[in-house]
């Protein structure tokens, strides 16, 4: 295949989810929360010469006329936009243009998921597979299959191609430093694809992805997507983070950074501080459970013998916003699992607390043990927030369903929610030497007015989000647009919530449920 192809490169659209921030983002300028990362790396790895084209369905239409302009439609997709992804490979396949499809989603259920009608099925990590792959469609002969039980070096990835999209619709720009986590929870299938050794970019990689970012005039937020940006901590503190931090006097903090980490962070004030005057101000950490005898069970051993309220408030102290990731459907969740939660979360004053039903995402270890046990359901849809869960738990299936939305409602009611901002702001210290560098741009001006309208007016809730803003003016002025962002993404919640609480387990469910816990034939 000698000739130049036409590539298009789509990402599926997201499901309205929590995760998905939808209703916050109404507040902004912006349109999606992330771009596609897989997608602008795996651009990057095609030949140069070769014409590409991307587009976020979540930001733009994918039409007919952009698949026909393709030779070959490159997919990339997470299990929770699996529908979108087959609607798109089903438009592809009606309009005789050969899908090339990658990423989480076909990577960990290709055997699970009938794929057949997908050309080319690139898996695992694109440095070892996507190669021979293009090799083969040079010559003609590509396969239908290309995987890899090995993990690539990933010093040698390239720098993701940021300039085939508008960084400016995006509430939050995406980079990478590590692959692999060295923990092995039970739920959790990130070994599954990027295995337990923490693979690293190099200091200067990490500076060259912040210069692409900087250079195509964009200024906020940096979502770098780790799934434990903590997992190699002495190369962080010697090599890394001295490195990020020069970079931004130099460039007089242009960005505020999130990511991942796990919560024994708390457990090295020098890395704390490091990470602070790096710019970094938001951490998402998985807590699960307040319930010892459910991290027990999944194997989260660095939040066990812990007390995880004191250690948020460690975190806020020390200028980090915590994002909490909780869980409720273990086996060793005990009926006051419920009030445990919604007391932890309020305690804690984590605002942003995404709280999940347990899901058994294709082969994981939690996934392994409950097939073996015959307890695994069909057709689950990869979020676990929707208010469904792959698997029959334990508990009773309508006490826990109902559980859960008791959760929802009570964290997401403007009065606790409101009084959870109070509670972070008492601990919140931020660092005022990098915070007095970022500038207050015009999109934040325009949503702080844009709010005043729909949450201070149109709002039945309004009484509370006017408490928020007089407090904040009278206790931490500087803090203003952080309290109306957190407002709007109570509202986001509270949107989203209202699709999932009439849900109701049917009794076909209830019937099988029983006759599996008690060892019987289906």
């Amino acid at each position: 295949m000698e000739r130049n192809l036409k590539i298009l490169l789509v990402y599926p659209q997201y499901p309205d989810t929590f995760w998905s921030f939808k209703y916050a983002l109404k507040f902004t300028p912006r349109k999606a929360l992330n771009p596609p990362l897989g997608v602008l790396t795996i651009a990057a790895m095609l030949p140069k010469e070769w014409e590409k084209k991307v587009i976020d369905m979540n930001i733009t239409r994918l039409t007919d006329e952009d698949i026909k302009w393709a030779d070959y439609v490159f997919l990339s997709a997470m299990v929770v936009q699996k529908k979108s992804a087959r609607e798109v490979a089903n438009r592809c396949k009606k309009l005789n243009t050969k899908v090339v499809a990658g990423g989480p989603l076909f990577t960990t259920a290709y055997k699970i998921f009938d794929f057949n009608d997908i050309d080319y099925l690139v898996l695992n990590e694109a440095e070892i597979t996507l190669p021979p792959f293009l090799e083969d469609l040079k010559k003609g002969c590509p396969k239908h299959v290309y995987t890899t039980n090995e993990h690539p070096d990933i010093t040698k990835t390239p720098i993701p191609l940021y300039s085939l999209i508008d960084l400016n619709k995006y509430a939050s720009i995406t980079i990478q430093y590590s692959r692999g986590c060295p923990y092995n929870c039970e739920f959790c299938d990130i070994i599954i694809l990027d295995g337990h050794k923490p693979r690293t970019k190099s200091r200067d990689q990490m500076l060259a992805e912040l210069d692409a970012i900087y250079n195509q005039g964009y200024r906020g937020s940096v979502f770098i997507v780790d799934d434990n940006f903590i997992g190699n901590k002495k190369k962080l503190k010697t090599d890394i983070l001295p490195a990020m931090i020069q970079w931004m006097e130099e460039k007089e903090y242009p960005f505020r950074f999130l990511t991942e980490a796990s919560i024994n962070l708390v457990d090295d004030v020098e890395l704390m501080l490091l990470m602070s005057d790096a710019g970094f101000n938001r951490l998402f950490v998985g807590i699960e459970s307040p319930n010892e005898e459910s991290l027990i069970e999944c194997n989260k051993f660095t939040n066990k013998n812990r007390d995880l309220v004191a250690s948020v408030k460690k975190l806020q102290n020390y200028g980090f916003e915590v994002m909490g990731g909780f869980i409720v459907g273990f086996d060793s969740d005990p009926i006051s699992i419920f009030k445990s939660q919604i007391n932890f979360i309020q305690r804690s004053g984590i605002v942003t607390a995404m709280v999940g039903l347990l899901n058994a995402p294709a082969e994981t270890r939690l996934w392994r043990r409950l097939e073996k046990e015959n307890r695994i359901l069909p057709d689950a849809t990869g979020d676990n927030t929707d208010g469904t869960t792959n698997f029959i738990p334990k508990m009773n299936f309508e006490v826990l369903i109902n559980g859960y939305k008791h959760i929802l409602h009570t964290i997401y009611a403007p009065k606790q929610y409101y009084e959870r901002i109070q509670t972070f702001f008492k601990e919140y210290k931020p660092n005022e030497k990098v915070g007095s560098k970022f500038k207050l741009e015009a999109y934040l001006i325009k949503g702080l007015i844009k709010s005043v309208f729909i949450l201070g007016i149109k709002d039945k809730f309004r009484v509370y989000y006017w408490k928020l803003v007089i407090s904040t003016l009278l206790k931490y002025p500087q803090r203003l647009s952080l309290a109306i962002s957190l407002a709007a993404q109570g509202f986001h919640f509270r949107k989203v919530f209202e699709k999932i609480k009439d849900i109701k387990v049917d009794n076909a469910l209830l019937a099988r449920q029983l006759k599996v816990l008690k060892g019987e034939q289906l």
